[in-house]
């Protein structure tokens, strides 16, 4: 039976995934105006880790536990590996390849994460049962349509809208056309070696919370972290302070988006689906993110859609759906072993055996009186 929490991380995940995809709708238009990817890493941390402070603070300052010095080095890291490395490597990767080769190499997130889980014993993968041939159906289908989705298009359908609302293939923020480096070689391997850090990013949330369960702490030293490391390489590949000059356009809007909804509202419910279903939960909805940029852009760039988007779309619900169905039924079934297992354990099995002698002793009671009575003695 699905609970009222269930319910709200499912509804938590979808909406991480409508969120990034309205960050990747700003973020595209912020880019192209000239927004420089370092400086927009560095600014949206800084936002995160100003609104995380004051909660982590005040809500947690009873129950959060004390810091020491491997846990800071655990959280350092994990700032390292989910922000520094994905973000930087990702945009980078872009400017040699395209959204499309993003698109397609992100799907590899779902099969990487689900198997470090298992080689970590984070997740089990029981082929001799019906969940876990489902489970591995589900991840199968699920990148699968993905890929579907990006590579092949088929049919070209008609647009949701004449004209697009924002028209981003003009020319660039100087006035000349735009450059795209044709370098795709290298682009699909720093996009891969982002997508690779961040499965390993929700795989170490996992760890991390164990050691240390505050979760408001945890984002605000990782957005703290992040914004001293992702400083240090701006500062390096990015001298020019025309970068760090902020205007009121769609440069600061993406980046007080990205500040308030990723980084901080977005990053806070990947934590608390981490800790509550696993990094795999979370791993598993990546690819709904093609189905809501693809929706996104048709309605606001006026884009076709293609047959295979539509087939891709409706793979990765059935196999999103499979996943969640297995792992759903691996908690009923961890739940069934626990009961059996009390039901076995010593302490009980001593109470039966008191309840069986309290019989017994009942009966020897109700056995004299009658035989008592039966020879004259009542």
């Amino acid at each position: 039976m699905v609970t009222m929490k269930d319910c709200g991380l499912y509804a938590a995940m979808i909406f991480v995934q409508l969120a990034y995809g309205g960050s990747s709708i700003l973020s595209k238009l912020a880019l192209q105006k000239g927004l420089s990817s370092l400086v927009f890493i560095v600014y949206r941390h800084i936002i995160a880790m100003l609104i995380f402070g004051p909660f982590a603070y005040f809500v947690e300052r009873k129950q959060r536990p004390p810091l020491s010095v491997p846990i800071l080095l655990k959280i350092f890291f994990l700032a390292s590996l989910g922000i520094t490395i994905h973000l930087n490597l990702f945009y980078l990767g872009l400017d040699y390849s395209s959204a499309t080769v993003a698109g397609a190499l992100s799907n590899v997130i779902p099969g990487l994460t689900f198997l470090l889980a298992v080689l970590l014993r984070m997740e089990k993968l029981q082929m001799r049962s019906v969940r876990g041939r489902v489970k591995l159906f589900g991840t199968l289908t699920c990148i699968g349509g993905a890929l579907i989705f990006t590579l092949w298009k088929g049919y070209l359908f008609k647009g949701f809208v004449r004209s697009p609302l924002i028209n981003i293939h003009g020319k660039d923020f100087n006035g000349g056309p735009r450059h795209i480096k044709d370098n795709w070689i290298k682009g699909s391997a720093l996009i891969l070696t982002s997508n690779v850090a961040f499965s390993g990013w929700l795989i170490l949330q996992a760890k991390v919370y164990e050691v240390y369960p505050a979760r408001l702490s945890i984002n605000t030293l990782m957005c703290f972290f992040a914004s001293l490391q992702c400083s240090v390489v701006a500062i390096a590949f990015d001298r020019k302070t025309a970068s760090w000059r902020l205007d009121w356009n769609v440069q600061l809007l993406a980046i007080v988006y990205c500040g308030i909804v990723i980084s901080a509202l977005v990053y806070y419910l990947h934590t608390w689906c981490i800790s509550e279903k696993g990094p795999v939960f979370n791993a598993m909805f990546s690819p709904l993110l093609l189905v809501v940029v693809g929706i996104f852009s048709a309605l606001v760039f006026a884009e076709r859609l293609h047959l295979g988007s539509v087939i891709g779309a409706f793979l990765i619900i059935v196999g999103l759906y499979c996943v969640l169905w297995g792992k759903r039924e691996d908690v009923v079934a961890s739940q069934m072993e626990g009961k059996q297992g009390k039901d076995r354990s010593p302490t009980n099995q001593i109470s039966m055996e008191n309840l069986s002698n309290q019989i017994s002793a009942n009966e020897e009671h109700v056995i004299v009186p009658v035989m008592q009575a039966k020879s004259g003695h009542v």
